[in-house]
């Protein structure tokens, strides 16, 4: 019975609990069902639902995109349109800034617009087009404006070069204030500003500039005469020039420093003290006065035109004027800082200075250059025009003021030059006064000139900077470079058609490498710079000089011993004297030789040295004698009669032939050396024994061989003396015992 009641107390308590799984269960499988139908539902409708709604949406803002375009758009155009309009309105009142600035904003607007991808509109070629067309309008009135501003009265065109038509150039500003402002009229600060704001102003002051370069200030600076008068009437400012009426060939430096420099104050006060905005400069404050801008077109131009045309010509030409130069230094370094304060120049500009203090550069320059001038205008110019010098003649050194008692001084024992070229080296010894002097003879005027020129530069380069004394020493080495070029050359053919002219070169060019030799130790102790170091020497080139005078003297002596030997050949050999025809022949071949040995001594005579006139006289003769003696020392067979007339034509040569030695223009003197031929004329014996064998006989030929210790065994070979006596004489018993004899 409990366990019964156990039961179904147990069984009362499990059944709700049951009941209630089993509800439980049903409700999850309600659920479960519905979450399957809703997630159809979701995956059928509310996914597209969803879909569309992404899509409206990305439109909607690609929508909204375009309009906020097409609003920035429209919102350009209409500031484009404004800006036209304003600036068209500015323009009719004549607020010229106001005008450009609008233009600028308008051009800003399009290029915006143009800069839009994929936006490309037909309106904005038109409205490009309007703007070139406002552009060109306004740049037109400025330009209008411009040209009452400054106003040119030039020369007509064909006269723009000379001082005449300067006169007549004036420029007017009228840039002056007016005494009642009246607004109507554009200040000239609103017409620079607009043009700067449009980007024009530099293109219009590069004209200015160069009308101002043109017709104001380079005949300021090419024509002395000129002077430049500002007035200033009630509205226009006036600058002219006047010409003064003496007036030297050229201004200073300082005389063209003011004038230029007054031009520029004027302009300044006038024009050229205006700031300007420049656009898209904002980097440095953007505003300049019109005179920087100026200043960067034309002073390039300017600076060069003053050095070229100013400065080069204050450089002095001698070292004594250079001190004097500081002036001209200062007055660029004033004119310089002028125009700083002006601002037409920047801060940092010195080229005018710099040229100006560099003098001793230029100064050597220029001297070099007026010497090598001076000296080839020597070296082209005659030669045969002379002046005779002498060991004695003071032509020989241009007189060296004296060396001074500098320290370095007393450490050489000095010889003193004296006037004649003669050295005295104290007690020690006394060279000869002929060492180291030259012989008698003539020289080119030039050539004396030329060395004379060779001295006085280098006493300048004594007196000069270091600097401009190594440059004025290599002037002197070219000098003689230039010679050893010019000369020759240039004078080539007169050198081999004129024995005078070959002999005077000959002359010129051992003149020159005498004064070679000492030239740079003379000016050793007059200087304490760089030529005393003894390494400023010319006898390197004392070689060359020489050669240059022997090679061509000796050129020269060949063709005069050419001329010889061709009169010569047309003697027929001197053989068959007693053809009639034949000695005839012979007779004018000798004739013309000593005709032509006449004319070398006239034409050499007083221009070569004494002794090497009698040399090369003496080598032609002895061309001619040797000659002679070769023929009849090869002639096989000498008559009687042929060997007298030998002999007559023999004679002539022996007589006249010292004769033409005539160095002196006095006859008295020239005797002495015609006794010296046989000195001079090494076949002269040789001669003078063909001339006795062919008066001689057997015997004594026999005689003056000697056993070949006689005066004819000197002069002639055995073989040479047989054939001339068989030659002259038959053939006999005493021929034999002759011929045996000699041997």
């Amino acid at each position: 019975g409990e366990v019964c009641t156990m039961i179904n107390k147990k069984y009362s308590e499990f059944l709700p609990s049951m009941q209630s799984a089993e509800e439980l269960v049903a409700q999850v499988e309600r659920l479960s069902s519905n979450i399957d139908l809703l997630k159809a539902g979701i995956e059928n409708e509310v996914q597209r639902d969803l879909n569309v709604a992404v899509a409206e949406f990305t439109e909607l803002k690609q929508q909204l995109e375009r309009d906020t375009l097409v609003l920035s758009v429209l919102k350009k155009l209409q500031e484009f349109d404004t800006a036209i309009k304003e600036c068209s309105a500015a323009l009719l009142e004549k607020k010229y800034v106001t005008a450009a600035q609008q233009l600028e904003k308008a051009r800003s607007s399009l290029r915006n617009l143009e800069s839009r991808r994929g936006f490309e509109l037909k309106i904005l070629k038109a409205l490009g087009t309007e703007l070139t067309v406002q552009t060109q309008n306004i740049i037109y009135h400025l330009g209008e404006e411009w040209q009452k501003l400054i106003v040119w009265k030039l020369p007509p065109s064909k006269e723009s070069s000379s001082l005449e038509a300067a006169v007549l150039s004036q420029l007017h500003c009228h840039t002056v204030p007016p005494q009642d402002q009246d607004t109507a009229v554009p200040s000239v600060t609103a017409v620079l500003q607009a043009l700067a704001v449009l980007g024009e102003l530099r293109s219009k002051l590069k004209d200015f500039g160069q009308l101002l370069l043109q017709y104001i200030l380079k005949p300021l600076i090419s024509y002395p005469s000129l002077e430049p008068v500002t007035e200033e009437q009630a509205d226009v400012f006036i600058l002219r020039f006047r010409s003064k009426e003496f007036a030297l060939d050229e201004s200073s430096p300082m005389e063209v420093f003011d004038k230029i420099r007054l031009v520029f104050e004027a302009l300044h006060k006038y024009l050229l003290n205006v700031p300007v905005e420049q656009p898209g400069e904002g980097r440095r404050g953007g505003r300049v006065t019109l005179a920087e801008l100026l200043g960067e077109l034309i002073w390039e131009e300017l600076s060069d035109c003053l050095i070229h045309n100013c400065l080069v010509n204050s450089i002095p030409s001698n070292s004594s004027k250079l001190e004097q130069y500081k002036e001209v230094i200062e007055s660029t370094e004033e004119f310089e800082k002028a125009l700083k304060k002006m601002q037409f120049l920047k801060e940092d500009t010195t080229a005018l200075l710099k040229y100006a203090c560099n003098v001793d550069c230029h100064f050597a320059n220029k001297k070099c250059q007026d010497v090598i001038m001076a000296a080839r205008s020597l070296m082209t110019s005659e030669i045969h025009d002379t002046v005779k010098i002498s060991p004695d003649s003071s032509v020989t050194l241009p007189e060296l003021p004296d060396p001074g008692t500098g320290e370095h001084l007393k450490r050489h024992r000095l010889p003193s030059l004296l006037h004649n070229g003669t050295v005295n080296l104290g007690t020690e010894s006394r060279l000869s006064r002929l060492t180291l002097s030259l012989p008698t003879c003539r020289i080119s005027c030039s050539v004396q000139q030329l060395v004379e020129l060779a001295y006085h530069t280098l006493l300048e380069a004594t007196a000069s900077t270091d600097l401009c004394c190594v440059q004025l020493f290599d002037c002197v080495r070219n000098i003689f470079q230039l010679f050893y070029e010019v000369v020759p050359t240039y004078h080539r053919e007169n050198l081999q058609k004129l024995p005078q002219l070959a002999a005077i070169h000959h002359n010129n060019c051992m003149y020159i490498a005498h004064h070679l030799l000492t030239l740079g130790h003379q000016f050793r102790y007059r200087s304490t710079g760089v030529l005393s170091s003894g390494a400023a020497t010319f006898v390197d080139l004392v070689p060359g000089f020489r050669r240059l005078g022997m090679e061509c003297f000796l050129a020269q002596m060949r063709v005069q011993k050419g001329e010889i030997l061709e009169r010569l050949s047309s003697a027929r050999n001197f053989s068959n004297m007693d053809d009639e025809e034949n000695y005839c022949a012979a007779n004018k071949a000798i004739k013309q030789v000593l005709h032509q040995l006449r004319r070398l001594g006239t034409v050499w005579q007083d221009v070569l040295p004494v002794n090497v006139y009698c040399k090369a006289m003496g080598a032609l003769l002895n061309t001619a004698l040797a000659e002679i003696v070769t023929r009849i020392a090869a002639l096989e067979d000498i008559s009687a009669e042929d060997a007298d007339r030998l002999y007559s034509l023999c004679r002539i040569m022996v007589d006249e032939g010292p004769q033409v030695f005539t160095p002196l223009l006095e006859e008295a003197k020239n005797k002495k050396y015609q006794e010296e031929v046989p000195v001079y004329v090494q076949k002269w014996m040789t001669f003078k024994e063909l001339m006795i064998i062919l008066q001689a006989n057997l015997q004594e030929i026999v005689d003056q061989w000697a056993d070949g210790k006689g005066p004819l065994a000197e002069e002639f070979s055995a073989a040479e003396v047989k054939s001339l006596i068989r030659a002259l004489f038959q053939n006999t018993e005493r021929r034999a015992a002759a011929l045996a004899k000699i041997k």
